[in-house]
C-alpha cells in the first residue's frame, strides 16, 4: 500500500492548487426569445419556462379582471 514519506504541508498543497480556476460559463442567445441565459440549462422568459427555443411549462395566466 502506496504511503508517503513525508506529510505534504496546507501551504505547499494549496500553492499546487491555485491553477485551477473557474471556466467562464457558456453564455447563449435563444433565437425565439432574445434571452441570453446558459448553455444547456432551461431558462424563463415571462413566466414561461423555454428549453431549447421551445415552451416547456406555460407561465401561470391571471385574469385581469
Amino acid at each position: 500500500m502506496a504511503h508517503p514519506k513525508s506529510r505534504i504541508s496546507k501551504q505547499r498543497k494549496r500553492k499546487r492548487r491555485t491553477h485551477y480556476k473557474t471556466p467562464v460559463p457558456q453564455v447563449a442567445t435563444c433565437k425565439v426569445t432574445g434571452e441570453k441565459h446558459l448553455m444547456h440549462r432551461a431558462y424563463e422568459v415571462d413566466g414561461d419556462l423555454y428549453y431549447k427555443g421551445r415552451v416547456l411549462i406555460k407561465g401561470d395566466v391571471e385574469d385581469m379582471e
